[in-house]
């Protein structure tokens, strides 16, 4: 069968949808993290490879689409199950309800904080950019100043909580629930500080719109560290903040006052929708390749192209 009208043709390694506009990347969004792929058999995954290096030798067939999210783009290796894109909402649900479990000890908060950036810090180097290599000391140096920062910030807040008094025990319960969300959003700062931080003495390729690199550019690095920061900071605004409120308002409802037990299921399904309808919208809300104008830049790059405007990579 052809591919339909709307896709734009076969590229490797290029989106289906167009990335200038956000329902194109929201489309591409929902390819890669659509957790159907997570059963592809390994005869199939094989035909897929095997398509891939039908195309670059230019032996690939008609109405062939390029939507397998499973093997990585610049290894060609298989991603383990729990930590491709596909995987990050089924694998990464349960543990936002453990973040948002009421009345945590400081041992449940520490343990969720840290199992919530282990699962983090697994699918960003599963899913890194391999076609540079880095250290694993950076991603090591990563991982570690976010659970420092994550199970500082959660433990912290929890216990000024406590120690409120002005605060009613009900009160003090439901502002309990939104603690994860600072203590997350903070430690993704801290992480893509601290793993990105000598892109702002070397700088980051910028490219003319030919595609063609003009240069390095320290002024790109720092608005690419900005923008992936407040990627970091909305990404999981939704997914926990959203459950909190909802669950406060479906608890004092006369079903689940009748029916306790069904608090943890009900409060899984709400975290489940969240995660799997905010997660495509907050990381499409901006472009992965931004554009910036030439003269904002450094005098040698505004020199070495005619372009009015160049791109980079802002990164994930």
């Amino acid at each position: 069968m052809a591919e339909p009208a709307e896709y734009p043709p076969f590229q490797l390694g290029k989106p289906r949808f167009q990335q200038t506009s956000f329902y194109g990347r929201f489309r591409h969004f929902l390819d890669i993290v659509d957790p159907r792929t997570l059963f592809v058999t390994e005869s199939r995954l094989k035909g897929a490879v095997q398509l891939l290096e039908d195309y670059k030798h230019g032996t690939l067939p008609p109405g062939v689409t390029n939507k397998e999210a499973i093997i990585h783009p610049d290894t060609n290796e298989k991603i383990f199950m729990p930590f491709r894109m596909s995987g990050y909402i089924p694998f990464g649900t349960p543990i936002v309800v453990g973040l948002l479990l009421p009345n945590q000890t400081l041992v449940s908060t520490v343990f969720w904080q840290w199992l919530n950036q282990s699962h983090n810090a697994c699918v960003n180097y599963a899913n890194r950019n391999a076609t540079k290599p880095s250290p694993t000391s950076k991603f090591i140096q990563g991982y570690l100043g976010a659970v420092i920062s994550a199970v500082s910030i959660a433990v912290g807040l929890n216990v000024l909580v406590q120690r409120a008094n002005k605060f009613t025990p009900a009160t003090r319960l439901l502002i309990q629930r939104f603690v994860p969300f600072p203590a997350v959003a903070s430690a993704n700062i801290c992480n893509v500080v601290l793993m990105r931080h000598t892109e702002l003495e070397e700088g980051i390729d910028v490219l003319d719109s030919n595609g063609n690199i003009v240069g390095s550019s320290r002024i790109a690095a720092k608005h690419a560290l900005i923008e992936t920061a407040l990627t970091r900071v909305v990404l999981p605004m939704p997914i926990l903040v959203l459950p909190p409120i909802i669950m406060s308002i479906l608890e004092k409802t006369s079903l689940l006052r009748a029916r306790p037990r069904m608090v943890l299921p009900v409060q899984g399904f709400v975290c489940l929708a969240a995660f799997g309808l905010a997660l495509p919208l907050a990381i499409s809300l901006f472009p992965q390749m931004s554009e910036i104008e030439t003269s904002r830049l450094e005098p040698e790059i505004a020199m070495a192209t005619t372009s009015k405007t160049v791109v980079y990579n802002k990164g994930l």
